[in-house]
């Protein structure tokens, strides 16, 4: 397996015999290089979304119709886009799984909000979510946006995921020190990967809570466009 995070929450993962772009938001991402985005799409095979807002969802249509390659996310939002925008799609629900070239997705819970900008404002894009990615012999949790929950208890329980994908910018997610907690009360992860942070000034800037509140944990402090060891 490999991965590579494209800056905000965005990630290339290459996992059995797909390669997904999660969350891809490169156009407008003041952390990605625009000289890379070439390589950040190349051979992808599927795009996953977490929920509507633009820093997830922001260069989706453009790739899916660039590539040919299906979105995949919560029903409503990739109903109305293969409607609407003549892309493929996979739209599935919260407890579904779908098979993405090998890499088995279960879409699980978050609590967040879900919105497109429309012309008079924002518009209903069905809610958000996050994943239980399983392949290569991992289990990856992607929290999507998020603040703790207690759905995480049952989820880690259940799905026993030992790599963590966590929002941890705080304002408009969980910070550090509660992706800490949320890591260390539910899950058992061996790497902890945060995102969601350093995009603006905002957000929080450093990871030197999570890796304190996580002794033990590797945290992995990605590198927009490098490719992270796991």
């Amino acid at each position: 397996m490999k991965l590579t995070w494209l800056g905000h929450s965005g990630f290339r993962m290459e996992i059995e015999d797909a390669v997904i772009l999660i969350d891809p938001w490169m156009s407008g991402n003041p952390v990605f290089p625009e000289d890379m985005r070439a390589a950040a799409i190349k051979g992808a095979t599927h795009i996953l979304l977490t929920h509507g807002h633009g820093d997830h969802t922001g260069d989706a249509l453009s790739i899916a119709k660039e590539l040919h390659i299906p979105i995949v996310g919560i029903y409503d939002l990739i109903g109305s886009w293969t409607t609407h925008h003549e892309v493929q799609g996979i739209g599935f629900n919260k407890g579904g799984t779908v098979d993405l070239n090998g890499a088995k997705v279960t879409m699980v819970n978050a609590t967040h909000s879900s919105s497109i900008e429309g012309a008079d404002g924002p518009i209903y894009a069905g809610h958000e979510s996050g994943y239980m990615i399983a392949g290569d012999g991992h289990v990856i949790y992607v929290s999507g946006d998020t603040d703790i929950m207690a759905d995480m208890e049952w989820m880690g329980d259940y799905h026993k995921p030992d790599i963590g994908i966590l929002c941890a910018g705080g304002h408009f997610t969980m910070d550090m020190k509660r992706a800490a907690y949320a890591a260390r009360r539910y899950f058992n992860f061996k790497t902890v990967i945060p995102c969601h942070y350093k995009t603006f000034p905002l957000l929080e800037q450093s990871a030197d809570d999570l890796i304190a509140g996580l002794p033990g944990v590797r945290v992995a402090e990605p590198e927009v466009m490098k490719e992270i060891a796991l």
